[in-house]
């Protein structure tokens, strides 16, 4: 794994290697210790549940602002 470090910028280059590195970093994390299936299976279904809820309000958010962007030229 590389990163190129434009003008001297150190901590974006950190930024963007954490951010490459974060899958990998938590694949060696949860198979650091043996989890039974029900406990994965519950894990999963836990952030897939937050995740599904974050990308429902990022979804309300831009229908509404469009929404409002319409009526705003509409009248």
């Amino acid at each position: 794994m590389s990163v190129n470090v434009r003008n001297n910028n150190i901590d974006g280059a950190l930024r963007i290697l954490r951010t490459q590195s974060a899958p990998t970093l938590s694949v060696l994390r949860d198979k650091k210790e043996y989890k039974k299936p029900g406990v994965r299976r519950r894990e999963e279904k836990k952030k897939n549940t937050i995740n599904s809820r974050k990308n429902s309000k990022k979804n309300n958010y831009s229908n509404r602002t469009s929404k409002m962007a319409s009526k705003k030229y509409a009248a």
